[in-house]
């Protein structure tokens, strides 16, 4: 994966605001680049610097594996929820996600001009030959 595109992903995802959340389809669509796969093999790889709990699957649940450390998150960042967070937190039994219907981002207009210009560096950045980010390259 272009180290270019792995830069984009996680630019937009720094501007997802606290208390908020999008899908990894909705980031794919935000940079007009990718889709939701593509979105979440970045996450995976190199999403631990921004607020990875902010990106969800499309059904409004946390990335697997992370699940009680993204609900502690959206605890504190008072995010919607869904179901039985207090059970699972309590005794990890109970199912929840977050609302993404009530917690979407909508991002204003400032924010379409950080996106858009994201969006046009990373379209100006891919015309130009880089390195694979592989660890093996030199």
């Amino acid at each position: 994966m272009r180290i270019e595109y792995v830069e984009a992903v996680l630019a937009v995802v720094e501007l997802v605001p606290s208390g908020a959340a999008v899908a990894y389809g909705d980031v794919a669509e935000l940079l007009g680049s990718g889709g939701p796969r593509q979105i979440g093999r970045v996450m995976s790889h190199y999403g631990t610097g921004v607020p990875w709990w902010r990106i969800l699957k499309s059904n409004g649940q946390a990335p697997e594996g992370h699940e009680a450390r993204a609900l502690r998150h959206y605890l504190a960042e008072g995010t919607p929820l869904l179901g039985n967070h207090a059970g699972y937190l309590s005794t990890g039994e109970g199912r929840w996600r977050v609302d993404l219907t009530a917690a979407r981002w909508s991002p204003g207009e400032d924010d379409f001009d950080r996106i858009d210009a994201i969006a046009e560096l990373l379209e100006r950045r891919l015309h130009r030959l880089s390195v694979a980010d592989d660890g093996m390259s030199v």
